[in-house]
């Protein structure tokens, strides 16, 4: 990734000289310049450290590369302004997972779905939950604004007369859940792929209803001269992303943790985050700075395996803050393993090891799951799983196609034909996904203290959806 290709300025501070609704198109054809408008959240697009990330950039990035162009990346702060800037002709292309309306696409020009989404009612755990439509009536509802969402309520009106709903001018759903989690609104409507992945850093939110329809989400063009053969490319591109898996790669990437992700374990690792990370963050910093990690990383490991007690000890003889072995422990210099900060060098170097031991066609993120599912059963029995799944027509590969042949390795019928035999297969699944879980949520914790700040308190303002009439919202 070439972090000097990516340029992310807020929309609102930055007119666009030089790009008019007559030749915006025919600049991109001379320059080879896309530029995008986005929003800034954890399922679209944000910055992890230095480095671009985010569902919605990847794709993009991946788009850019495949056309030769370079990719600028613009941030607007809501809905209604991203819409704003594609209807005026300053941006190529909205790309911000967005839901087809009917409303938008009268205006503006629509790719082919890469995506679907299920809307759900989301509600604080403790209080009262709606089970049904019907239920919805005279509650304090809230819902993005500009979003596809809102829609969606006006077409119940007529099966729920009495419902009604508020508006938030925000671009991060992050803020719908913040004002569930602090009871400023009772009911919130988002995307199921968004809360799951989001639900991580508040695990008191329940999805109290599925809505059971299906949004196709896509992305958007000014209805310009020249936007119609950029959406014609990209439909073909969308069409061989999904052809080719790479659609389902980044998707996996993005929003695969979520499948097995606990409420009650994000509740107690939260709590813990609280009380006892900050005691142990600049240790863990450190150490992963040694070992050029992500701090998050080594966090998440040594939480899943000691809950961060650096006297913690287990019946088969494992012990400290990363819970090494004896033998291990030796080989890695460790003479003693209950001491934080040598627990933590030797845990690191470990999984440096084994992530250099993998097979080097074995590419990121599977290189680091299957790297710890090593840390967890060996080395051996991990290529045990390997061979079982090619063995099978799966990719040994891919994370996902070796962690579904794991459990075998305890299976009395497969076990004694491989060359390490039994093995815990399903406790290395469990705690590669544990994880996974503890990591992102760790990364979700950081982008939600670093996210771009718009430049007006956005947060502010709503509709109250019944009336017509705005309503200010406290945040």
């Amino acid at each position: 990734m070439d972090f000097l290709k990516i340029i992310a300025v807020p929309l609102l501070l930055l007119p666009l000289w030089g790009c008019s609704e007559d030749d915006i198109f025919q600049e991109l054809a001379a320059n080879g310049e896309l530029i995008v408008v986005t929003r800034n959240s954890p399922t679209t697009y944000y910055f992890d450290g230095d480095q671009a990330a985010g569902f919605e950039y990847d794709l993009l990035q991946a788009y850019a590369d495949a056309r030769g162009y370079t990719l600028r990346v613009e941030v607007a702060f809501t809905l209604e302004e991203l819409m704003r800037q594609l209807d005026q002709g300053q941006v190529h292309l909205g790309a911000a997972g967005m839901a087809v309306t009917s409303k938008q696409a009268q205006k503006l020009l629509v790719t082919d779905p890469y995506l679907e989404q299920t809307p759900v009612v989301i509600y604080k755990s403790g209080k009262r939950r709606p089970r049904r439509l019907g239920d919805l009536a005279q509650r304090d509802i809230i819902v993005l604004g500009g979003s596809s969402h809102s829609e969606l309520l006006e077409d119940l009106i007529e099966q729920i007369p009495a419902l009604t709903w508020r508006e938030v001018q925000v671009g991060d759903t992050l803020e719908l859940m913040h004002l569930v989690t602090q009871e400023r609104a009772e009911l919130a409507v988002l995307g199921a792929d968004e809360f799951r992945l989001q639900q991580q850093l508040y695990p008191r939110l329940v999805a109290a209803l599925d809505l059971e329809i299906k949004e196709p989400i896509a992305w958007y063009l000014p209805n310009l001269v020249g936007a119609d053969a950029l959406r014609t490319d990209i439909n073909r591109f969308l069409a061989q992303a999904r052809e080719s898996g790479l659609l389902g790669k980044i998707r996996e990437q993005h929003f695969g943790t979520t499948r097995f992700s606990s409420r009650m374990g994000a509740f107690t690792f939260n709590r813990r985050v609280e009380s006892l990370l900050p005691k142990w963050q600049p240790l863990i910093e450190t150490v992963a700075s040694e070992y050029q990690m992500d701090w998050r990383l080594l966090a998440a490991v040594s939480y899943q395996e000691s809950h961060w007690n650096p006297t913690a000890k287990s019946r088969t003889g494992v012990e400290g803050m990363m819970m090494l072995t004896r033998v291990t422990a030796k080989e890695l210099n460790v003479d003693n393993r209950k001491d934080p900060q040598q627990s933590l060098r030797g845990g690191a170097r470990f999984i440096r090891n084994l992530l250099r031991r993998l097979p080097a066609d074995i590419e990121q993120p599977h290189r680091l799951w299957m790297a710890l599912a090593a840390y967890n059963i060996g080395l051996g029995h991990l290529e045990d799983a390997r061979i079982i799944a090619e063995k099978n027509g799966l990719n040994p590969h891919l994370w996902s196609d070796v962690r579904s042949q794991l459990p075998k390795l305890q299976n009395p019928d497969i076990y004694p034909a491989t060359r390490f035999g039994f093995a815990r297969g399903n406790e290395a699944v469990t705690y590669v996904d544990n994880i996974r879980q503890y990591y992102s949520t760790l990364q979700l914790m950081s982008l939600a203290d670093d996210r771009i700040q718009p430049p007006i308190n956005v947060a502010e303002m709503a509709a109250a959806k019944s009336t017509g009439i705005p309503v200010p919202l406290a945040l």
